[in-house]
C-alpha cells in the first residue's frame, strides 16, 4: 500500500479533509502542518484563552494523532502579530511572520522531514506556495509529486483584475496580489512544472492555468463537499416587507464589492444588506462610505456566521475572481439561495435558477436585473433556498474525500 506525505500551512477545512480521506482508506503516512489540536490533548485548555481561542478551529480526530507533525513557530507569531497590531512582523513578503514566510518555513521544514523518511513515503502532496522545496526533494528521490492549487493562477488573476485600475481606480487599493516578487511569482510556475498532477477546486481555477506557459500536468476538478445541513431552516420571508440580502468574505474589490453596491442603489425598500468580513477600510474611502450605509459587522465565529447565513433570505457573493469560495456551499447548506458569478465554484455546483443564481462577473446591471426581478418573488427565493439545501445534502464532504482518493488510486495504478 503506498503511502502520502501531505503538508499544509494551517490545515483548512478543504485539507483536513483529504487528510480524512487518506487516512480513512490506510494511505495516509504523515499531515505536516503548523498546529493541530485535540481535545483529548493536556494542552487544550489552554484555546479557552481569549488570545488562543483562533486555534480551536485547528480541531482535528484524535485518530489522526499518530500522522500529525506540526511546526508551530511561524503560525503562532503570526497570529499573535495579528492580534497586537503588529504589522511590521506580518506585512511585507519577507517579514518574519508573514503568511509567504510561515509557507517557505513548512516547505523547508516538510522537504528535510521527507528526505528523513523517504523509505515509508511514495507521494506527495502539497498547496501553493509550500511546495518548491519538497517537490525538488521528491523529484531528487523519484516520488509522485500532487500539486493542489486552491485559488487561480496569478496570471489569470492579474489580467482580470488589472481592468479594476481602470475601471474602479479608487477601490483598487483593497486589491492584493499585484505586490508579490518576481522571486515569489517565478517560485509557483516552478511548483507546476515539478508536478504529476494538479487538482483544483473549480472549473474557473482549471481555466486560469490557460495562462501558464509551461506544459501542463492532467488538471482534475474536484469541487469541495458542503457542511451537514441545517434541518431546522424556518423561512420566515413571506412575513418580513424587506428581503436580508448577508454577504461575508473579504472586503476587496477582487470580491466585487462596488458592483454589489451599484446594484443595490435605490433598492432601499425591498433589500436590507448585512456585510461581514475585514479589510482596508481605512484605506479606501469609497469602501468607507459604501459600508456606512449598510449593516457592517467586523469578522466573527464560525459557528454564528452559518447562524446569520441561516437567518438571512439571499447571500450574495459577487466575486471577481475565486478558486472556489466555501461560503458559497456553507450558505446553501444552510438552505439560503446564493448569487454568485461565472468566476466562482457557482458554476460548477448550482444549476442557474434552480438552487441558486450565477451572474456575470464585474457586471453591476446585470446583478440588478436579477434582484430587480427577486423583489416580488419571495416564493421563488425560497423555492430556491430549499433546492441549494438539497444539493448540499447530495455532496457532503465524504463525497470529496472519495473522488479525491479514487483519481489518486487510479492514476497510480495505470503508472
Amino acid at each position: 500500500m503506498e503511502k502520502i506525505l501531505i503538508s499544509h500551512t494551517t490545515g483548512n477545512e478543504n485539507t483536513r479533509n483529504i487528510v480524512y480521506g487518506l487516512q480513512r482508506k490506510d494511505l495516509l503516512h504523515s499531515f505536516i502542518v503548523s498546529i493541530a489540536v485535540y481535545k483529548d490533548a493536556l494542552y487544550y485548555r489552554l484555546f479557552n484563552l481569549k488570545q488562543l481561542g483562533i486555534f480551536k478551529k485547528r480541531v482535528l480526530p484524535s485518530a489522526l494523532k499518530q500522522y500529525t507533525v506540526i511546526y508551530p513557530f511561524k503560525e503562532l507569531g503570526r497570529q499573535l502579530s495579528n492580534k497586537y497590531k503588529l504589522k511590521s512582523l506580518v506585512r511585507s513578503e519577507n517579514a518574519i511572520f508573514s503568511t509567504y514566510s510561515e509557507s517557505r518555513y513548512i516547505d523547508n521544514k516538510t522537504c528535510r522531514y521527507l528526505e528523513k523518511h523517504s523509505k515509508e513515503i511514495d507521494i506527495v502532496y502539497c498547496y501553493e506556495d509550500i511546495a518548491l522545496k519538497t517537490f525538488l526533494k521528491a523529484k531528487q528521490l523519484h516520488k509522485y509529486t500532487i500539486y493542489d492549487l486552491p485559488t487561480g493562477h496569478w496570471r489569470y488573476l492579474r489580467s482580470l483584475l488589472a481592468e479594476e485600475r481602470e475601471a474602479n481606480p479608487e477601490w483598487f487599493v483593497t486589491i492584493s496580489g499585484f505586490e508579490d516578487s518576481d522571486i515569489k511569482l517565478a517560485n509557483k510556475d516552478k511548483e507546476i512544472e515539478m508536478a504529476d498532477i494538479i487538482f483544483v477546486a473549480s472549473s474557473f481555477t482549471r481555466k486560469s492555468l490557460s495562462l501558464y506557459p509551461g506544459m501542463l500536468p492532467p488538471v482534475f476538478v474536484v469541487p469541495y463537499g458542503f457542511p451537514s445541513v441545517n434541518e431546522k431552516r424556518n423561512y420566515s420571508l413571506l412575513e418580513r416587507a424587506k428581503i436580508k440580502l448577508l454577504y461575508v468574505g473579504k472586503l476587496s474589490q477582487a470580491k466585487g464589492m462596488s458592483y454589489l453596491f451599484d446594484a443595490l442603489e435605490g433598492l432601499d425598500e425591498f433589500y436590507e444588506l448585512t456585510i461581514v468580513g475585514g479589510g482596508n477600510i481605512d484605506e479606501c474611502d469609497a469602501l468607507k462610505s459604501a459600508i456606512s450605509k449598510y449593516h457592517y459587522q467586523p469578522p466573527i465565529p464560525h459557528d454564528k456566521v452559518l447562524e446569520l447565513m441561516s437567518e438571512s433570505d439571499i447571500f450574495i457573493f459577487p466575486s471577481l475572481f475565486d478558486g472556489f469560495g466555501l461560503v458559497i456551499t456553507e450558505a446553501m447548506s444552510q438552505g439560503t439561495p446564493v448569487i454568485t458569478t461565472d468566476r466562482t465554484c457557482g458554476p460548477d455546483i448550482i444549476t442557474d435558477g434552480e438552487d441558486g443564481w450565477i451572474v456575470k462577473a464585474a457586471d453591476s446591471i446585470e446583478i440588478r436585473r436579477l434582484l430587480d426581478r427577486l423583489k416580488t418573488k419571495k416564493d421563488e427565493i425560497i423555492r430556491v433556498g430549499k433546492n441549494a439545501r438539497e444539493t448540499a445534502r447530495k455532496r457532503p464532504w465524504e463525497v470529496y474525500q472519495d473522488e479525491i482518493v479514487k483519481i489518486i488510486c487510479d492514476i497510480k495504478e495505470r503508472k
